[in-house]
């Protein structure tokens, strides 16, 4: 038991410094690139991140030994990410920019308000249309397929959209900008090259770290008797989106509001819409009544985010309580499941 915490605690540690690592690069391409803090976060930075989770359920459904574990495993980890997102991630945003208040110098987070309302309302309509799916008969195979299809156009037309609205925010003082030299040009010379050259180290130790970190939680939860669909809707997502978390939280202490609530938006939108297409494509795509449970409390707290953006240009770190309580009760739920039967 020892042995396998340690081995968690060092794939936490490669996780976190991979992170630092990540953002430090994906600021100075940013920069580079002139491009806004909205695409920095929501696109370079979410899909980058994201790429952990997506490896658990495309490898639990084209690898498991189990078609009907691999499934569960997969759709769950799917629905499981953006669940994660919206509630505990969100939370975390909100408790770590309270606790780094007098260093921000400022109590609320303060995003870029358009490209934050944009992500939510792209996410909620690739969720929805997803969630939805579920519920149609598997003889209708065509409908869903054509609900796949149309998701994986959703995030396209979500890309170009946002890269659209680059170049104003740009003009408007949304540009990012590096806190700090890229870490390579310590050693070489400033130069794209070595920006995507720490780009790649950094996303290689995110998937090692994550992928180590996964193996390690299976092992401990396969020691204490941890249930599989308890496995890939409370631990799976939590261990591979360290990374976005932790992303998140860099950029919060350093006042990068934008890109740290982008970085989560960016990848709900990216975990909305392509995760479940592919899951809509390889798996019978059904619901059983705890993932449709997550799936619900995720649009309880997607909805609550949505009126957020609309309702202010700042976010109280104390509106962002009631992601947690609806994370904690969600682990309730599973937790009383588990008991009971």
């Amino acid at each position: 038991m020892i042995s396998e915490i340690l081995i968690l605690f060092f794939f936490l540690i490669v996780i976190i410094t991979a992170s630092e690592i990540f953002t430090n690069a994906i600021e100075s391409l940013g920069t580079k690139l002139k491009f806004s803090e909205g695409v920095t976060g929501s696109i370079f930075a979410a899909v980058g991140t994201a790429l952990p989770e997506t490896m658990v359920p495309l490898v639990a459904i084209l690898g498991g030994n189990s078609s009907r574990v691999s499934e569960e495993v997969g759709v769950g980890a799917i629905l499981g990410a953006p669940f994660m997102l919206s509630t505990l991630a969100m939370f975390l945003l909100g408790a770590s920019a309270y606790h780094f208040r007098d260093k921000r110098k400022k109590k609320h987070i303060i995003p870029e308000p358009t490209g934050f309302k944009r992500d939510m309302e792209f996410f909620l309509f690739a969720f929805l249309l997803a969630f939805m799916v579920a519920f149609t008969p598997h003889e209708y195979r065509l409908v869903r397929v054509f609900v796949a299809l149309v998701l994986v156009l959703t995030y396209f037309y979500y890309v170009i959209e946002t890269v659209k609205a680059s170049a104003a925010l740009v003009k408007d003082g949304h540009a990012t900008e590096e806190s700090k030299g890229l870490y390579l040009s310590l050693v070489f010379k400033e130069h794209m090259f070595f920006v995507v050259l720490q780009l790649l180290i950094a996303l290689g130790l995110i998937v090692v770290g994550a992928k180590g970190f996964v193996h390690g939680v299976e092992t401990l939860a396969d020691i204490i008797h941890v249930p599989v669909i308890a496995l890939s809707l409370l631990i799976v997502p939590i261990a591979t989106e360290l990374p976005e978390k932790v992303n998140s939280i860099l950029w919060i202490r350093k006042g990068k509001d934008t890109m740290a609530l982008g970085n989560i938006t960016g990848a709900m939108v990216f975990q909305g819409s392509l995760l479940p297409a592919i899951g809509i494509f390889l798996t019978p795509w059904s619901l059983n009544l705890t993932v449709l449970t997550s799936s619900i409390i995720t649009i309880i707290a997607s909805i609550w985010i949505y009126l957020l953006a609309l309702r202010t240009r700042h976010i109280s770190s104390p509106s962002l309580i009631v992601n947690g309580v609806l994370y904690v009760s969600f682990v309730g739920i599973v937790l009383y499941m588990i008991i009971s039967g």
